[in-house]
C-alpha cells in the first residue's frame, strides 16, 4: 500500500525566507499607496517606503545570515545542555 516516498525538502527555512521577504517587499509597496489613497503627503509616502525597504533589508541580510549559520551547525541544536526556564 506504500507508494514512493518524496524526498522531504532539504531547505524548508529558505523557503520561509523567501516568502517573508516577498510579503515584506510587498508591503513597501502597499503602505506607501495606502498612506497617499488616505491623503498623506507624497514625501511622507516615499519616507515611509524608503524606511520600510531599509528595514526589509536589513532583515532579509540577518535572515540568510541566520540560515547560512543554522547549516553549518545542523540545526538550532548545541553541544551543551542549557536551561529551558
Amino acid at each position: 500500500m506504500s507508494g514512493p516516498r518524496s524526498a522531504p525538502d532539504p531547505h524548508p527555512a529558505s523557503d520561509t525566507t523567501s516568502d517573508v521577504i516577498r510579503w515584506a517587499a510587498f508591503c513597501c509597496v502597499l503602505v506607501p499607496v495606502v498612506l497617499v489613497w488616505y491623503g498623506t503627503s507624497l514625501a511622507g509616502a516615499a519616507g515611509t517606503f524608503l524606511g520600510l525597504a531599509a528595514v526589509t533589508a536589513a532583515c532579509r541580510v540577518l535572515l540568510r545570515r541566520s540560515e547560512r549559520c543554522a547549516a553549518q551547525r545542523g540545526g538550532r541544536h548545541t553541544k551543551r545542555k542549557t536551561p529551558v526556564d
